[in-house]
């Protein structure tokens, strides 16, 4: 997949969980769609691990993107 495509499904992806009030953050810090999608366009060479956070009735309450060393 061209990585604009990509990096585009994945905008309207967070946008979604935005739009659901889910708390989005990388790295432990709170972020926007644009803020996560841009991290992961120009860090190529970084790998973002995700991280659902559920709530009692196992709704997603929070995304949480981790980079991760590959070393």
């Amino acid at each position: 997949m061209e990585d604009a495509t990509r990096l585009q499904k994945m905008f309207n992806e967070l946008t979604g969980y935005e739009k659901k009030q889910i708390d989005l953050k990388i790295n432990g810090i709170p972020a926007s769609p644009m803020q996560i999608v841009r991290a992961h366009g120009v860090h190529e060479e970084a790998v973002y691990m995700r991280d659902y956070v559920l709530n009692e009735e196992g709704d997603i309450k929070a995304l949480w993107f981790n980079s991760i060393n590959s070393n």
